[in-house]
């Protein structure tokens, strides 16, 4: 079923026009887009909110469809029946909420998937949308007194959010998406001498330590810095990214990473990219993969052959 969802290439024009749709919104908070952007990314937390708000909600409409069950029992008196039933409104409530919230951050995390993963998650989206809908309607049958009704709906939405559930786990499980994928680390805590200073000329250079690949870069006038060679969102190659006024940006997507540390400055990216220290000896570039999140560990090539970055 998911082969034959990512084989659909008529659904490539209408999710390119949901894309920009959503980038022009996001674009016209102004000042305030990346703030939001990074908050729906998940920066904050360092991975997607998408997945846990997904597990809210099926936690919370798994717990209504099991109320309206007990509900349902033959023999039950009349007051558990509507403590059940008041219950698993209430709890329909916060699903429908974090539903809403999923599709949020969901939509966020997929504008910036392709081809067969773009497919698949436009179909997921609208999938969980329409039980969403039935949710809805549940809810406000529920509240007019319709109960029978009500749990009716519930019941056929948590069916299609079955559904729904196992496209987005093939997206995660199958594609990667959401998962931090900046590959391996390098676990040597030797300096390693990797390349001249001289050959760095303002891009980021792959080099290859004990069979890992990192970028390495002069981030900032006299200072170099080592990186992991892929960006956790969708391993994009960083030595096809630049450097920008203290940022290490991403080829595909655009995240911005700190160059002092390779904490997320902005999104898609969640997750940090790898950062190493570097130091310069004698003219040539030294990195050793004690992976090292503290800012302002970048070395001055200015000092170079007098041991700096010790």
């Amino acid at each position: 079923m998911v082969s034959a969802i990512g084989r659909q290439e008529w659904l490539d024009r209408p999710s390119y026009r949901l894309e920009h749709l959503l980038s022009f919104g996001y674009n016209s908070l102004g000042r305030a887009r990346n703030t939001v952007t990074n908050a729906l990314n998940g920066v904050w937390l360092g991975h997607p909110v998408h997945p846990p708000l997904a597990s809210l909600t099926s936690g919370a409409l798994g717990t209504t469809v099991a109320l309206d069950a007990l509900s349902l029992l033959p023999g039950q008196p009349k007051s558990e029946v509507v403590d059940a039933s008041r219950f698993a409104a209430r709890s329909l409530g916060v699903g429908i909420l974090a539903s809403i919230g999923s599709a949020i951050t969901g939509a966020t995390d997929w504008q910036h998937t392709h081809e067969e993963d773009r497919r698949v998650g436009l179909v997921h989206g609208v999938v969980n949308l329409a039980a969403t809908a039935l949710y809805a309607q549940s809810w406000w049958d529920r509240h007019k007194g319709r109960h029978g009704r009500g749990i009716a709906l519930t019941a056929l939405g948590y069916a299609i959010t079955v559904g729904g559930s196992y496209l987005g786990g093939a997206l995660v499980f199958e594609s990667g998406i959401g998962i931090d994928q900046s590959g391996q680390r390098l676990r040597t805590t030797e300096w390693t001498p990797v390349l001249p200073a001289s050959s760095l000329n303002g891009k980021p250079v792959r080099v290859e330590v004990d069979g890992v690949g990192l970028v390495v870069c002069q981030t900032k006038p006299g200072e170099v810095s080592a990186f992991g060679e892929f960006c956790p969102h969708l391993a994009a190659p960083m030595a096809d990214g630049w450097v920008d006024r203290g940022r290490l940006v991403c080829p595909w997507h655009g995240s911005w990473f700190a160059t002092d540390s390779g904490q997320v400055v902005r999104g898609p990216a969640a997750a940090p990219l790898p950062y190493y220290e570097a130091r310069v000896i004698d003219g040539v570039v030294e990195v050793r993969g004690d992976e090292h999140p503290t800012p302002g560990r970048g070395t001055a090539i200015g000092n170079v052959g007098n041991g700096a970055g010790k």
